[in-house]
């Protein structure tokens, strides 16, 4: 049998709201966002969750979120999210997506989570739900601190890229692969197999969906993961996740800035 997987997106697809900004709360309790951020990651996350986020806002979270993590102690932000990466992501898993990625593993595909967010997020969750591997966003580390340069950004067509470049490493198949995801930022991504699906689709998506007759899906309920999954003891904890949970913050409420260089 040729092997095959099934690539999910994470935020609106596995998760009801957007992880990079999830954490906001958490992060203030320590001590690293102001009371004002998260106020701000608050209207970003009802922005997001209205109406999707496109190019230009994604590129101002990667912005932020390089800008923002510089100098923060790597096993300061594992600690706090340790203690809450539960708490925060535990409620907000669907049903429907938790469903279909056992269906697709019982049919034996790999489950591999391919995500713009960071490992230090994915990877926990991606270990809750039991996938196979996880494709993240990875942030630049030296001498424990964040130098605020990103590794790769698994965002657009590099997510394309990374599905590309896993399919042959493992041999998948990509013509009987599956994808799910619900931003037409990910269009590469579902292009990449033959059977992409739109999961709550923003408005650009869903018209990109109907007119290529890719099947639309709606997620409605959320669940508690743990009532669902055995949850993996591997709790490494979370950095980019944070970062951009912070520059998601400013973001939401700042003027549009130049470039980073």
């Amino acid at each position: 049998m040729t092997a095959s997987a099934a690539f999910f997106d994470l935020d609106k697809t596995i998760i009801a709201k957007s992880s990079t900004l999830a954490f906001s709360k958490p992060f203030q309790a320590g001590g690293l966002i102001s009371r004002r951020a998260v106020l701000r990651s608050a209207y970003a996350q009802f922005v997001y969750l209205v109406g999707g986020a496109d190019h230009d806002q994604m590129e101002k979270l990667r912005q932020f979120m390089s800008q923002l993590c510089k100098g923060w102690d790597v096993a300061t932000v594992n600690e706090i999210v340790a203690e809450t990466l539960h708490h925060v992501v535990d409620p907000i898993v669907y049903d429907e997506a938790v469903a279909l990625i056992e269906e697709h593993r019982a049919a034996g595909r790999d489950i591999v989570i391919v995500s713009a967010s960071g490992t230090e997020v994915v990877e926990p969750i991606g270990a809750m739900l039991g996938a196979d591997t996880v494709v993240a966003t990875r942030l630049e580390v030296e001498d424990g601190c964040y130098t605020g340069e990103i590794a790769t950004y698994v965002y657009a067509e590099q997510k394309a890229v990374e599905i590309l470049e896993l399919a042959a490493q493992r041999g998948y198949d990509l013509a009987d692969c599956y994808a799910y995801s619900d931003s037409v930022t990910d269009v590469p991504m579902l292009e990449a197999v033959g059977h992409p699906h739109a999961v709550n689709p923003d408005k650009e998506l869903r018209r990109t969906a109907t007119e290529r007759d890719w099947p639309v899906l709606v997620f409605m309920r959320p669940v508690a993961l743990r009532s669902r999954v055995r949850v993996r003891p591997t709790l490494a904890a979370l950095a980019v996740g944070g970062a951009v949970a912070v520059g998601g913050a400013v973001w939401a409420g700042a003027r549009r800035r130049g470039p980073t260089a």
